[in-house]
């Protein structure tokens, strides 16, 4: 996009301006479902998911840009519809209509996923203060050269004085 037109998306928070829908949508259980239906075949599906055809020939929501310009409206009929099921079971409904979704991940939502695990997205390692810590691996693993995280970062100012004296030149003195 910036390289086409110039155009510099700013951050927006869940929503893609413009897309719609795509966005997080509230759940019954408390938790967020990403959906990912602005997509003309897409959006489709996802209406006959919500048992709502009517949206699909609705001139507001017909095509990609009508559903942008009224993507404010579309989101509410959305976040209404999905606050009825429970996050799993939305889930299995969505992927059964072909609609891409997935949960929102908090942090312990994250550290107790096992695709997580199997992944080794989160890895343990040593803090002088804290002592085991778990925190992002390095991404993407490669195959070849993973990449690994051997600790999790200096004190605020641990290394100042080495490298103000050895890259800057600054004397002890100075230092001081």
């Amino acid at each position: 996009e910036y390289d086409i037109t110039g155009y510099v998306r700013e951050r927006s928070g869940s929503v893609l301006p413009g897309i719609a829908p795509s966005n997080a949508y509230p759940c019954a259980n408390g938790e967020m479902i990403l959906i990912g239906g602005n997509g003309d075949n897409v959006y489709a599906r996802l209406t006959e998911a919500m048992g709502r055809p009517d949206l699909k020939t609705d001139p507001k929501f017909l095509d990609h840009a009508s559903r942008g310009v009224n993507q404010t409206e579309l989101d509410t009929i959305i976040s209404e519809w999905t606050s009825t099921f429970v996050l799993g079971d939305l889930l299995i409904l969505l992927e059964g209509k072909g609609v891409p979704a997935s949960r929102v991940f908090r942090a312990p939502d994250m550290l107790e996923d096992p695709k997580f695990a199997a992944s080794e997205a989160v890895v343990s390692v040593e803090h002088p203060v804290f002592g085991p810590i778990r925190m992002q691996n390095a991404f993407p693993k490669l195959s070849a050269t993973p990449g690994r995280v051997r600790w999790p970062g200096p004190a605020l100012g641990q290394h100042t004085d080495e490298v103000l004296s050895a890259r800057a030149g600054c004397s002890v003195a100075r230092l001081a």
